[in-house]
């Protein structure tokens, strides 16, 4: 029997966000006669501890992460500096690992091409996010340097059709895959637990905090009058990126400014997530930039809740207009305002919506369809590739960076 061959993931942060969700249920979810996961974390977090809990090891270590703050002068040098110390130190760990693969699972992890190249790996990056038309100056000048250095991975992975867009070379897309479906909790009990009344209709927004991912214009939505007379109440479940808490103020803010009073509730992360769905009659994603594919409406739509999102980027591959969901202009809180109006006039419209969201992310997201692709995608990397040493597990030493 063929000895397993062993993955070192790279991965960003160690939350329990939608990219930390994929690699807790793609390592966790590997063949083990086939491959066997490490997983390197820039920090522990609550990450690690449900990688540990589904068999993977997990290794903890400063890695080059590209953020949008540090694209200046200062930031860039910061950054090169942790190249260097990636390609000797991961590089190190993959060979100690007798790492086959090196799998970034975002693209914003810098280290893994020079780290594959130490250990006679091969190198696959998963695209989780779009690049072009984010950024403006320096931003966007870096972008095309950054495509160029990506498109040198062995594979790239993206996960949706929008993601592969923005390639000049053919890559592979794999939907991401349900780690969950949540169940809502009984609606009564939700909105006594998050304090929603009976009677008014809720809207759900889950996800980070921040400056493109709409909260604004869902705030903005709640202000129109057809929204007003009925009371809507807007759910924020999430948190803002560690350093970026201003963005939870400014929204507390901007809902003040608009005398949304308590119609705007600022949940914070919850790991209650059923309780939010269950008090929601709908959920928003109104991301002002393309998202990827967000799996805060991948579980929405799988959990039976009418999605009303943006109709760009991933959320036209997982929303189907007027059949699964419901598509809005980006950026138009006026439209967005309608379309949620639309379904609480017509509690029927929704929960015909919610229902076949539910049966079509339900097959077409399922998990096991994601790990078969991933899985596909190493064998084939591995087979093409020129003659590498033997990757063995057994008797590799501790990495002890």
């Amino acid at each position: 029997m063929a000895t397993p061959r062993t993955v070192v993931y790279l991965h960003s942060s160690a939350g329990r966000y939608g990219a930390d969700l994929q690699l807790a249920a793609l390592a966790g979810g590997l063949d083990r006669a086939r491959f066997v996961p490490v997983c390197v974390l820039p920090e522990r977090g609550e990450l690690a501890g449900m990688l540990e809990e589904r068999g993977a090891e997990v290794v903890v270590r400063p890695l080059a992460v590209l953020r949008r703050g540090l694209v200046n002068p200062g930031g860039l040098a910061a950054l090169a500096g942790g190249l260097r110390r990636d390609r000797g130190e991961l590089g190190a760990l993959a060979r100690e690992r007798g790492a086959a693969v090196v799998h970034a699972n975002t693209s914003v992890v810098l280290g893994g091409g020079a780290a594959a190249r130490a250990a006679g790996a091969a190198h696959v990056v998963h695209v989780r996010e779009i690049y072009t038309g984010a950024a403006n100056g320096a931003a966007g000048r870096l972008w095309p340097l950054l495509r160029r250095r990506l498109e040198r991975a062995d594979a790239l992975l993206c996960v949706s059709g929008a993601v592969a867009a923005q390639f000049r070379r053919r890559a592979t897309v794999v939907h991401d895959g349900l780690l969950r479906v949540p169940e809502p909790a009984a609606r009564a009990e939700a909105r006594r637990v998050l304090d929603v009344p009976e009677g008014r209709f809720a809207v759900a927004l889950l996800g980070r905090v921040s400056d493109w991912k709409g909260q604004d214009v869902l705030a903005r939505a709640l202000a129109e009058p057809v929204l007003a007379k009925a009371g809507a109440v807007g759910l924020i479940a999430g948190d803002a990126f560690p350093g970026n808490e201003q963005m939870e103020r400014e929204l507390a803010e901007l809902g003040a400014r608009l005398g949304l009073g308590d119609r705007l509730r600022l949940l914070g992360f919850r790991d209650d997530v059923e309780n939010v769905l269950g008090a929601a009659d709908a959920v928003a994603v109104p991301s002002t930039r393309p998202d990827p594919l967000p799996n805060s409406a991948l579980e929405a739509a799988a959990a039976g809740l009418c999605v009303v999102a943006a109709a760009h980027g991933g959320l036209t591959e997982i929303v189907r207009d007027g059949e699964t969901g419901l598509l809005t202009p980006p950026g138009d809180h006026v439209a967005l305002a309608a379309a949620l109006a639309r379904l609480a006039a017509d509690a029927a419209l929704a929960r015909r919506l919610g229902e076949a969201a539910a049966a079509d992310a339900r097959e077409r997201f399922a998990l096991p369809r994601m790990l078969d692709e991933v899985q596909a995608v190493y064998e084939h990397v591995l087979a093409r590739a020129r003659p590498r040493r033997t990757h063995e597990r057994p008797g590799a030493p501790p990495y002890t960076g």
